[in-house]
């Protein structure tokens, strides 16, 4: 039996999750605007951009996002794991630059159980940790005409499958799509003469 989307997504509550890929800043909005209450966003303080709150409105409240810079990367995790361990945020979005080990990873994963908080780290390819819940790949899918379709696989699962959606993002009903595939919505079609 194939996985829904929806037993994935929303990202499971007091867990630690990561994404990396060209759309895991979009993927991380969404999630931001899908929980209910304030979100903090960590970032390392020597990097030149970040993210900028009011970029984020057609996925997320800007007013809800709380952003923290950090002056190097063990900073950022205890921030990170202090923000999880604490429960006065809704969910926890960190851009990591150096690979987690299985050990930060671990405390991570603690702190979101200790805080029921969400935890949702930035990677780049390779630099998750083994402790993670779950592991996304984020990624645009270019169409003639539409420059909302999105493709997010879901690469490590501990409670569950492996598997890809593609999906579109409404600005109107901040709400995700699952687009069906193609080869599905032909034999749905075929179905219904």
């Amino acid at each position: 039996m194939a996985m829904r989307f929806s037993d994935v997504f929303p990202l499971t509550v007091s867990r630690y999750h990561e994404v990396a890929g060209a759309g895991s800043f979009c993927f991380a909005g969404i999630a931001c605007g899908l929980v209910h209450g304030p979100a903090m966003w960590f970032v390392e303080g020597w990097q030149g951009e970040a993210i900028n709150p009011l970029g984020l409105l057609p996925y997320c409240n800007p007013h809800n996002l709380l952003i923290g810079k950090c002056g190097n990367a063990a900073d950022l995790l205890a921030a990170t794991e202090e923000a999880l361990r604490s429960g006065a945020v809704s969910i926890v979005v960190s851009e990591i630059t150096r690979p987690l080990t299985l050990t930060a990873g671990r405390r991570l994963q603690l702190a979101a159980e200790a805080g029921g908080t969400t935890g949702l780290m930035i990677v780049p390819d390779g630099m998750g940790s083994n402790a993670a819940q779950t592991r996304w790949q984020a990624a645009p899918l270019y169409g003639e005409g539409d420059s909302t379709l999105m493709r997010w696989t879901i690469t490590k699962n501990k409670s569950g499958t492996l598997s890809a959606w593609n999906m579109r993002w409404d600005d109107e009903t901040h709400r995700i799509t699952v687009v069906s595939e193609v080869g599905l919505r032909t034999s749905l079609a075929a179905r219904a003469l």
